[in-house]
């Protein structure tokens, strides 16, 4: 623990009982900041964790969850919150409440530890204090599809779901799809192989060689991930399955954590599940489920505006959500991946979708 006049005191990693005890009070702490998910991603042994608990000269607590590449110094190795592919970290506030100056002095102690580089994604609905505190950052907006669930169930089908969403839905209740969901990770396997359909999917729509989109994707979501997601929820990890004939046609897996519902990976043969509207008829029984459960909201995720995903989502509902996310680092390594990335896209000629 480090501390000084007018500073806050530090202590890395954060005490697992503080770290349950500051989520348990923020109540918009979303699914990716529970300590399920930091204990999914430290399961791999690939990460190390450098979270940080600030106790301020207020009295506030804020946890920011963060993680880096192990056997790595800090001056060497980019820090996350949280790392690629694990999505959003960013800020926990005891009692949900942060004022300006609070988070400036929590982003000022992060700017000056002599990371390589740090990047911040805060949850949407974040952004005021911490944006406005940012001077040392660069910050970039991305959008997060989130479905209200208030009301429940009727309110939803009636008021949310667009016309086009409730007639895919009916016709696939008179497609005979025959549904399963598996809260013990039984169902993982059946997964992974709709999910290899949908990378050869994506591959063709993207114009990328299949072996470098099934690269990417298993990169970022190995099977191992998956597993270790299943294990640390437990009952909080479903994966629901929709067979037609027999056939597993599309799946979801979904995460639950305090009042959020998260649509984490879904997968599809699309020339057996568009047809049925399997994908559709999914979502809304996990949809029904939530509102059954109490949670208060949906959500389904980063998206580009105006994509077919982005459609998909607001077809059901969900409202596109801003969020932004911060980014210091003592050498231009952002700005050179994404030259990187830009011109590996122009070589094969990829197209966003």
């Amino acid at each position: 623990m480090t501390s000084g006049s007018g500073t806050p005191a530090v202590t890395s990693p954060v005490p697992r009982p503080v770290w349950e005890s500051v989520l348990g009070s923020d109540p918009d702490a979303v699914v990716s900041q529970s300590l399920a998910w930091r204990d999914a991603l430290f399961a791999s042994q690939r990460y190390q964790d450098v979270s940080l608990l600030y106790e301020l000269p207020t009295g506030a607590r804020v946890i920011l969850p963060m993680a880096r590449r192990r056997h790595r110094p800090p001056w060497a190795a980019p820090t996350g919150s949280w790392p690629g592919p694990w999505g959003v970290g960013g800020p926990i506030c005891e009692g949900g409440r942060i004022s300006e100056a609070e988070a400036a002095a929590v982003l000022a102690d992060v700017a000056q530890r002599g990371l390589l580089s740090v990047h911040i994604q805060l949850r949407h609905g974040d952004d005021s204090a911490w944006a406005r505190a940012a001077q040392r950052f660069r910050a970039t907006r991305h959008g997060c599809h989130v479905l209200d669930l208030d009301g429940g169930f009727g309110e939803v089908w009636q008021h949310r779901f667009r016309g086009t969403a409730r007639t895919a839905i009916r016709k696939a209740e008179r497609s005979g799809l025959d549904i399963e969901v598996d809260r013990s990770g039984r169902l993982l396997p059946v997964f992974s192989d709709l999910y290899e359909k949908s990378i050869q999917r994506w591959a063709a729509m993207q114009h990328e060689p299949l072996w470098l989109s099934r690269w990417r994707t298993l990169r970022a979501t190995p099977a191992a991930m998956m597993a270790a997601v299943a294990w640390s929820f437990g009952d909080n990890c479903a994966v629901w399955l929709a067979r037609s004939a027999g056939v597993p046609v599309a799946g979801l897996i979904v995460l639950r954590h305090g009042p959020y519902v998260k649509y984490w990976r879904g997968a599809m043969n699309k020339e057996l599940a568009a047809p049925v509207r399997a994908n559709e008829y999914l979502h809304r029984l996990v949809i029904e489920d939530a509102c059954e459960q109490g949670y208060r909201y949906y959500e389904m995720g980063h998206s580009r505006p105006s994509s077919p995903l982005a459609a998909f989502k607001e077809k059901l509902g969900a409202t596109l959500q801003v969020s932004h996310a911060l980014q210091a680092e003592r050498l231009p390594i952002h700005a050179a991946v994404e030259m990187s990335r830009e011109m590996a896209k122009r070589m094969i000629g990829f197209r966003d979708v």
